[in-house]
């Protein structure tokens, strides 16, 4: 991996860390609420329609059929990651389910990238990767209701789909990163409207209660994946999707420092055992 790639991936850990906080306190209010999902991609689909015109104007990319499935699929691919993560933390602390997701989806995307797109990451970068989940599933211990633990699971099931699927889309269709996501923010939106619309009076009570957090997530969400998707583009999946997890270290200090959840020393012992599971990945 270049020193590119992983400043790329770090600094979108740190956006990726912080925009699940956001989501996990208002979470906590909304009981896992589909409107606050709707509201966030709506103002990311807004907020971030400049970037992409302008990006789509640069580049003027051919945009083909098989584009077209990519950008849909992988629309409906992070829709259900975005319910499925709040679901999670409406039953579970954020270092319980943030942890379990991460770990669950990168170890299998690493698989698939092995088995399916036929990368051959070498010994160095299959022990950093191993290290890196052992490290995150450290930190998930604890007595976590099952169904937190199914949540969280499921939604690392569709990290790993996800980021098989839109490395494909970016690397080999060569759809322009931004363009990419945002076109799966609209589709996203457009799907949710049709549940959430009906519910415009509680929509604005949503928006006025959690303002700060709902386009905190708007921003940073977009921009967390965004830079990951940049890495893809000249970067093996089987790299990229372990790395990412140096995230849990940030969202480990957050859990520990902002939110009070305890465990300082058994945490951050985890977090270091991924930092040298980032390092081995790098190296190798």
């Amino acid at each position: 991996m270049t020193s590119l790639a992983l400043g790329l991936v770090l600094a979108a850990a740190v956006c990726h860390a912080l925009w699940n906080l956001l989501m996990k306190r208002a979470g906590d209010g909304l009981g896992g609420n589909l409107v606050f999902v709707w509201l966030f991609v709506l103002c990311s689909t807004t907020l971030w329609a400049p970037a992409a015109a302008i990006d789509t104007a640069i580049q003027r990319p051919h945009i083909g059929w098989a584009a077209v499935l990519f950008m849909a699929g992988s629309g409906l691919l992070h829709l259900g990651y975005f319910v499925l993560l709040q679901r999670g933390y409406r039953a579970g602390d954020l270092s319980v389910v943030y942890p379990l997701a991460r770990g669950t989806g990168p170890i299998l995307a690493m698989i698939g990238a092995i088995v399916i797109l036929g990368e051959r990451p070498g010994p160095l970068a299959i022990v950093g990767g191993v290290a890196i989940a052992l490290g995150i599933f450290g930190l998930g211990r604890g007595k976590p209701t099952p169904a937190a633990v199914a949540y969280a699971v499921a939604t690392g099931g569709f990290i790993a789909v996800y980021t098989l699927w839109d490395k494909h889309g970016v690397d080999q269709l060569g759809v322009a990163p931004i363009l990419y996501f945002w076109s799966g923010d609209l589709l996203r939106t457009l799907v949710l409207a049709a549940v959430c619309l009906p519910r415009r009076r509680e929509a604005q009570a949503v928006f006025a209660a959690h303002r700060g957090a709902i386009l905190g997530v708007a921003v940073l969400a977009p921009l967390a994946y965004i830079l990951v998707l940049f890495a893809l583009v000249f970067t093996p999946a089987s790299y990229i999707a372990p790395a990412r997890e140096v995230s849990i270290a940030f969202a480990t200090a957050l859990g520990v420092f902002l939110l009070g959840e305890g465990h300082a020393r058994r945490r951050i012992a985890c977090a270091l055992v991924i930092v040298g599971g980032v390092v081995a990945l790098a190296l190798g």
